[in-house]
């Protein structure tokens, strides 16, 4: 139980919000929501057998599950795994006591947590959740009513579509679960940047001026996102570890899902092209994305497959495993743009 997350913030005002924001999207028939359950349970199976061949990774314990979820389910896990995640930092700030707008500051942080995954659930199609107990690591998540609306939209084969999806999906189960220290190494990065935050009013306020004085002089935040901008020197360092495991981890997934695709799923290329058409978002939206860093988060995939593409090509698909071996394998930011510098540093 999340004891001191619980007075940091209102985690029911945030679901509610959440969901407010997350809608239904479209109407499923209950023949339809069985086969959507049934096929992402084959696809799955399927991926499970076709990523630890192409990886060479193994896990120990049951095959992977499919949890076909509404928005509202999503929304509640996650809102689940920001009380887990923030419940060190919590014993830390409230160490002294609620104070006089305790209240507000519940609703204020349940706001932008629920507003904010009320949007993502619009958005994601599948997610591996880090956060999960030992007993449910095995379960990977699929939003049934955004993977319809792309379906029906762009009338994709489905059964098609979903194996594609879970390619990418099941790639991440097998890094977390086939490389020991991986876990623990991405959390501890996390508690770190978790752990260094403040809501002291006045630093608040001086972070905001700071911001504001470096956005006038210089540009470079604009490839990481406005919130980069707020971090202190010391969270950057951490943020920008993260990014570079991300992007590795989302390349990974990806180059994963197109090398199994070749000869096996014929609407690959085509899967692709309306996933990237998806997130390019105009207007409002294109905004909100910059200003929490999704557009980072999007260029991520990219970056991390042109490193592996790279690595693979120079070097091979043995040397480019040395990345799984111990930490200080793990590309830097730099090396993520510059492949040839982990090729001389690590193989």
């Amino acid at each position: 139980m999340a004891e001191a997350a619980a007075r940091l913030a209102d985690w029911g005002t945030a679901r509610r919000i959440g969901a407010t924001f997350s809608g239904e999207g479209p109407i499923i028939a209950p023949a339809d929501r069985a086969r959507l359950s049934e096929d992402f349970a084959d696809a799955v199976s399927e991926a499970d057998a076709l990523v630890a061949e192409q990886t060479g990774l193994a896990i120990e314990g049951p095959p992977t599950r499919p949890w076909v979820m509404t928005r509202d389910e999503w929304v509640a896990q996650n809102v689940r795994g920001f009380e887990t995640l923030l419940e060190p930092v919590a014993h830390r700030l409230m160490s002294g006591g609620n104070g006089p707008l305790a209240a507000v500051r519940r609703k204020f942080l349940a706001a932008q947590v629920g507003g904010l995954l009320g949007y993502l659930s619009r958005r994601v199609l599948g997610q591996y959740d880090l956060f999960l107990p030992p007993d449910d690591r095995d379960l990977l998540y699929f939003l049934g009513p955004n993977v319809v609306t792309i379906e029906r939209r762009h009338r994709l084969d489905r059964e098609e579509f979903r194996l594609w999806l879970s390619l990418h999906e099941v790639t991440h189960r097998f890094q977390f679960d086939g490389v020991p220290w991986l876990r623990g190494y991405l959390r501890g990065l996390v508690d770190e940047y978790v752990d260094s935050l403040e809501l002291d009013p006045r630093r608040l306020v001086e972070a905001f001026r700071r911001a504001r004085e470096e956005a006038a002089r210089s540009s470079a935040w604009r490839g990481v996102g406005l919130l980069f901008l707020l971090m202190t020197p010391e969270q950057r360092d951490t943020f920008r570890r993260m990014q570079a495991l991300m992007s590795l981890l989302e390349g990974h997934g990806n180059h994963v899902m197109h090398v199994l695709s070749e000869g096996r799923i014929k609407g690959a290329p085509r899967f692709e092209r309306v996933l990237r058409e998806r997130r390019r978002a105009a207007g409002p939206g294109r905004a909100f994305q910059k200003a929490i860093g999704l557009d980072a988060k999007v260029r991520q995939y990219g970056d991390g497959e042109r490193f592996i593409a790279e690595v693979v090509s120079r070097a091979g698909t043995d040397a480019f495993n040395r990345v799984w071996e111990r930490a200080e394998h793990l590309p830097t930011l730099e090396e993520v743009s510059d492949p040839e510098a982990w090729v001389r540093r690590v193989v």
